[in-house]
């Protein structure tokens, strides 16, 4: 007898016979001396939890959900709208750009127009798939963060400047 995560299982005896005479067309009936049970010994749903769950109050909840909500730093709709923006387009254009050039490079092998070694491909999607995935982070960081300044189009300078910001949230953070 195994027991598992408080499920017993008890094993099957199967019993065969060999063949009668060996005639391999005879058959026998056979029957099992055990059957597979499972017995499963639930533990945690005795209702203890729940009586103690129904003790919270609503003062309490609304409470915890009053600090909960002032831990959190909400970012102004009108910065998330902008950052939505600026990703997509970071993410947006590497993605076109590397998908566009696949399909340049598979017309100019078909027309036979220039035999494109195997790497340049495998480069220029790795170049413009990997700025893609960085377009999240730098949409992220080059977007102002204050909700009356709208950025400069590229955002170098917000990007330096959130970069800075950013970092020494996490060092006041961590002390």
């Amino acid at each position: 007898m195994k027991t598992l995560h408080s499920v017993e299982l008890t094993p099957t005896y199967i019993t065969t016979l060999p063949f009668k005479n060996n005639n391999p067309s005879y058959t026998y009936s056979y029957n099992a001396t055990k059957r597979w049970k499972i017995n499963a010994k639930a533990k945690g749903f005795n209702g203890s939890n729940m009586e103690k769950k129904k003790t919270i109050t609503n003062e309490e909840k609304m409470k915890k959900m009053k600090e909960e909500a002032e831990a959190d730093d909400k970012i102004p709709d009108v910065v998330m709208n902008r950052m939505i923006v600026r990703i997509l387009f970071n993410v947006g254009v590497p993605l076109v750009t590397g998908l566009g050039l696949l399909q340049v490079f598979s017309v100019i092998k078909e027309q036979n127009l220039w035999q494109i070694p195997r790497w340049l491909p495998f480069l220029t999607t790795f170049i413009t798939f990997g700025a893609s995935t960085l377009g999240i982070a730098y949409g992220t960081l080059s977007t102002s963060w204050d909700a009356d300044n709208k950025g400069s189009v590229l955002g170098f300078e917000e990007a330096k400047k959130n970069w800075v910001e950013m970092w020494e949230q996490d060092d006041s953070g961590n002390n």
